[in-house]
């Protein structure tokens, strides 16, 4: 426990205990960014921080959000829970994206939104967020034209 406690005070911002003997333990310099994948939209970072989440067990991510980004309604089959690393993060629930009814989380702030509830997001500054979940992961956009995966490429 007490190299635990002191990798937290090194750094470490990603601990987690599996059901095994060993520690996964990730330092924000460890953290790989790349594009997200297809099913978010553009401007999206992506980082796996554990597990697979097309796979049914528990998975981290982290997303890295552009200054005023809005992530359109959407919902999961499984519970979404999402803590606010950096940035402010305005979330809502239900099918149009309405800000004035979005609640304001900043650094630290958490929400659980629950599998099949319709909800949105935005950000103010680049905000950095952490997600995880029990697999598998999937996402539904309420309006199918919202959906990445719908849009073609310009020649």
């Amino acid at each position: 426990m007490r190299a635990v406690s002191l990798a937290l005070c090194a750094g470490a911002v990603a601990v987690a205990l599996p059901h095994t003997a060993h520690a996964q333990v990730a330092s924000s310099m460890a953290v790989k960014w790349g594009p997200g994948p297809d099913f978010l939209p553009a401007g999206v970072r992506f980082a796996l921080i554990q597990g697979d989440p097309s796979k049914a067990a528990v998975y981290t991510i982290r997303l890295r959000f552009p200054d005023h980004f809005r992530f359109p309604p959407h919902f999961h089959p499984t519970d979404e829970h999402v803590t606010v690393l950096s940035g402010t993060f305005l979330v809502g629930m239900g099918d149009t994206l309405k800000l004035a009814k979005a609640m304001k989380l900043t650094a630290g702030g958490f929400i659980t939104a629950p599998a099949d509830a319709h909800h949105f997001a935005a950000t103010r500054g680049v905000t950095v967020v952490q997600v995880s979940g029990e697999g598998p992961f999937a996402i539904t956009y309420v309006n199918e034209n919202d959906d990445p995966r719908h849009k073609k490429a310009t020649p």
